[in-house]
């Protein structure tokens, strides 16, 4: 039976493939399915911004061997990013006491 870590990992690498695997290179996200993957996946953290050009920003940052798709490794630094985030909030929010 897989651990809940192993559970997530494997979610992971599925919902990538979910969306890399509709256009082109089907190892890699273009921007129109990177768009779709975080419309779909992150609603919550796209509710909060407000910047048109948030996914091409996204896609600038995440890119870093300037192909214009988003590899599985480039995907990674996103999850892991944000995840770092959301650790950030949840510790000062236990250290304010609002999380027991």
């Amino acid at each position: 039976m897989p651990t809940q870590l192993e559970n997530a990992m494997d979610t992971l690498i599925k919902i990538f493939h979910h969306y890399s695997g509709k256009e082109g290179d089907k190892y890699k996200l273009n921007k129109g399915e990177l768009k779709q993957l975080l419309t779909s996946e992150l609603t919550d953290f796209l509710s909060c911004q407000k910047d048109p050009q948030l996914v091409d920003k996204i896609m600038k940052d995440l890119d870093t061997n300037k192909d214009n798709e988003v590899d599985f490794n480039e995907f990674v630094i996103l999850v892991a990013a944000l995840t770092v985030a959301c650790n950030d909030f949840f510790e000062e929010q236990l250290k304010k006491g609002n999380w027991k």
